[in-house]
């Protein structure tokens, strides 16, 4: 297995008992949810506006097959169907930028002006003290810039949760049988699935877990979120494929027999559609 990879929250995390009571069943039915620092009770009564808008998004939520399938990464049609739910009620990226005076006390006090000591960061989705970042299919140091965007709004007290949703460890089945199409949406020549594509060093939720445990977030709270096979709208069409759902927990077991098997680098070998 990767050595950055973690299939479980750390002892960091809040306990499930305190994260379950702040989510709906349905939405928990759909994704694997995680909390740290308290994110999930936070949103949930300090931000009820909010956390509806988010809720209820994530719940319309649906993607296909032929989603999954199409090029594009993270630039592919999935994010782009939240955009269209979240950008007309209001959440708009936001980048943060601010110069920093540094006055020392002393008999000859200098200060010191360090301009664009905070520069670059952006969010992609952020409504009063909320934000939001959606990462399906980008490398996975994109992580590292996500957390730290938000570590550094919530530091300059300009946000008080961040949400980051991405896939499940448990959509990897669902890759070892969908077929890779091209930009037409025909299947690709290749013949193969789109288990490479999803790769190892991708984003996913190992992936997020290894750094949200590592604590690369700071103080701010986090709840992270992973789309699980619940998630895609046309189920016969992805059993008729060969699909066998497979939870996290089994998953990660034979992970653990075999670490070739289902995570780390050997997981994503190229398959062929049958």
């Amino acid at each position: 297995m990767d050595h950055d990879v973690s299939l479980v929250a750390g002892p960091s995390s809040d306990p499930s008992g305190q994260v379950e009571p702040y989510l709906p069943a349905d939405i928990r039915s759909l994704y694997e949810a995680y909390s740290y620092r308290h994110a999930a009770a936070i949103l949930a009564t300090s931000f009820p506006s909010e956390f509806a808008e988010l809720m209820d998004a994530l719940r319309k939520l649906r993607i296909t097959t032929v989603d999954i399938g199409m090029p594009g990464g993270n630039e592919s049609g999935i994010p782009k169907k939240y955009s269209a739910m979240l950008r007309p009620m209001g959440w708009e990226e936001a980048r943060i930028r601010g110069d920093l005076n540094v006055h020392m006390q002393s008999a000859h006090g200098v200060a010191r002006e360090l301009p664009g000591f905070i520069d670059g960061h952006k969010i992609d989705y952020v409504k009063g003290r909320v934000a939001l970042d959606l990462e399906w299919n980008s490398k996975d140091q994109t992580f590292d810039r996500d957390l730290y965007a938000m570590r550094t709004f919530h530091e300059c007290g300009l946000i008080s949760v961040g949400v980051l949703v991405t896939r499940s460890l448990s959509m990897n089945p669902v890759f070892e049988v969908v077929p890779r199409l091209d930009k037409t949406g025909a299947r690709d020549p290749s013949g193969e699935t789109v288990k490479s594509k999803y790769g190892s060093s991708t984003t996913w939720m190992g992936k997020l877990l290894y750094r949200l445990n590592a604590g690369r977030h700071g103080g701010c709270p986090i709840l992270a979120l992973g789309m699980t096979p619940g998630v895609i709208s046309d189920q016969a069409e992805l059993l008729a494929m060969g699909f066998q759902p497979r939870s996290t927990s089994d998953i990660g077991a034979r992970a653990k027999k075999d670490p070739g098997k289902d995570s780390g680098a050997n997981f994503w070998r190229v398959g062929k559609v049958g």
